[in-house]
């Protein structure tokens, strides 16, 4: 198997994901060729310079649909020879993308890809494909679906997450990212989005709220309360799984769980030959990667269990990872994860997270593992890991070390 490197990562701002965001008139489409065609100039790619283009985008319907992938590298920059792939695993596609890509590199398909991913969340609503996940009752009832904010909730309920605990997470995630920007630290991944004319359309990270505090989020109410103890009743559901929970302890709101936003990413790696063929110099290797399934009800568990699997993969102990990226769903799987592994939260989400910034859900995962790179070359660390949780319960995860 080849070793593959990460030659260089960037990704777009993340822009509120409503019609009032600077990101809603810019498509999805616009957004990809952003990033495709900031790799291609500033790495000096040309013709057929890489095998494949991944994208992760999660609602592939209307502008999101037919291929995303291909159609983003035929209106890019790119050589029309270069295909593409779009693929969906949900809140870890991005990931997945730079996952897929890697092992294809390893195995000796082809020399270099770029993989990444893409979500336009203002202009194609979150399940509007309208998946059999969530809206087929032969398979919900078997299943004991819940929403995913339900499922945040439970793990809260089974832990010991108080609302005070998550609240206090979500204003060190809004401190850090306003810091890490403060620093410019995002400066060597951010490319600015640009409309027709070349003007700045959004150069910053839209969504954040440097002012939160614990008072301001002590205010809001929780989001899934209703829906768990009103009709259609899910709590109800998931307490016939978990018999013994007395009951739901409803602690997310929108101020510790992602925001919805906008944003694309995309990561070019390959083998060494790739970069001495094209000048590059490796910034790191890709260690392992890793998937997994989980319990589908509680359903935001997964980087609990995908993470131990890529240690016994690698024959690693926590202890050899020097940070951590776990994606912000909900403030629960954070605390989740530090607590299922005894990890110190100075080591985790070090720039902020998606509670601060956002969560376009198809690039997310390409977004943290080029946050967790530049924080490395930063701060000067060795390893690190990159996980998210998935929904219909599932974990990804990745690990890099410099080189």
């Amino acid at each position: 198997m080849k070793d593959v490197f990460i030659y260089d990562a960037v990704r777009t701002p993340r822009g509120k994901g409503r019609k009032d965001g600077a990101l809603h008139e810019v498509s999805a489409l616009n957004l990809a060729t952003t990033v495709l065609n900031e790799i291609k100039n500033r790495n000096e790619l040309d013709g057929h310079a890489v095998e494949d283009v991944i994208l992760g985008n999660v609602t592939q319907v209307g502008e999101q649909g037919a291929c995303l992938a291909r159609t983003a590298v035929l209106a890019s920059d790119l050589d029309e020879a270069i295909p593409g792939l779009a693929i969906n695993r949900f809140c870890a596609s991005g990931l997945e993308a730079v996952n897929l890509a890697s092992n294809q590199v390893a195995g000796g398909a082809g020399s270099g890809y770029i993989a990444g991913g893409v979500e336009s969340m203002s202009r194609v609503p979150m399940m509007s494909d309208g998946g059999a996940v969530g809206v087929d009752p032969s398979f919900t009832f078997d299943n004991y679906f819940v929403p995913q904010g339900i499922g945040a909730d439970i793990i809260a309920t089974e832990y010991g997450f108080t609302r005070d605990m998550a609240d206090e997470m979500a204003v060190e995630s809004q401190r850090r990212a306003r810091a890490a920007w403060d620093d410019n630290r995002f400066e060597k991944s951010v490319v600015p989005v640009r409309d027709v004319n070349g003007l700045t359309i959004l150069d910053h990270d839209e969504y954040m709220r440097p002012t939160t505090d614990m008072q301001s989020l002590g205010a809001l109410k929780p989001s899934f309360k209703e829906q768990g103890e009103v009709m259609p009743g899910f709590d109800a559901i998931a307490l016939m799984k978990y018999p013994h929970l007395e009951r739901i302890n409803h602690i997310h709101h929108a101020g510790n769980s992602s925001g919805i936003v906008d944003g694309a990413a995309a990561v070019l790696l390959g083998d060494k030959e790739f970069g001495e063929r094209w000048g590059l110099t490796p910034r790191a290797r890709i260690k392992a990667t890793a998937k997994i399934g989980t319990d589908p009800t509680i359903m935001l568990t997964g980087p609990v269990p995908v993470t131990q699997k890529i240690l016994r993969d690698t024959g690693m102990e926590i202890s050899d990872i020097d940070l951590f990226e776990v994606n912000e769903a909900f403030a629960s799987v954070v605390m989740r994860f530090e607590q299922a592994f005894n990890v110190d939260h100075d080591h985790v989400n070090v720039n902020g997270g998606s509670i601060a910034m956002g969560h376009p859900l198809g690039a997310t995962g390409a977004m943290i593992l080029g946050t967790l790179l530049d924080e490395m070359e930063r701060s000067d660390r060795e390893t690190g890991l990159a996980t998210l949780c998935i929904g219909s319960g599932m974990g990804a995860a990745t690990i890099i070390e410099r080189v």
